[in-house]
């Protein structure tokens, strides 16, 4: 299921957000006071890619990871989130798309907070 699911996410946008996630990350890692950033979108771009059958899991990183957070959740981290939980509600209409409304929830709390989150 999650082979056959991947690749129908993939085929309706899962592909052209990764390539902008990706895209992102190379431009925050221009910078070095991007590269943490810039990691992030990364770990964004390879599960926006392949949701399924990858669980999102916290990893003790200590109190960097939360202030990396708070400053993510001001500059996009929100919106990030909003626009991942406006698709979820979208994907539930059908019962079709309730896998996919499930991933996106996924992509939404990794976007909500994506310090000190490791994906498996």
């Amino acid at each position: 299921m999650s082979c056959l699911g991947n690749i129908i996410w993939i085929i309706f946008g899962g592909l052209v957000a990764a390539i902008a996630w990706a895209f992102t990350g190379v431009l925050w890692c221009l910078t070095i006071v991007g590269i943490p950033i810039g990691l992030q979108c990364f770990k964004m771009a390879g599960l926006q890619l392949a949701p399924f059958g990858k669980e999102v899991i916290t990893v003790d990183t200590g109190d960097g990871s939360l202030i990396l957070n708070i400053l993510w959740l001001i500059f996009g981290g929100l919106e990030l989130c909003i626009a991942n939980l406006i698709s979820a509600f979208f994907l539930c209409i059908t019962i079709v798309g309730i896998p996919f409304a499930k991933q996106s929830l996924k992509l939404a709390r990794l976007s909500l907070m994506p310090f000190g989150k490791e994906v498996r």
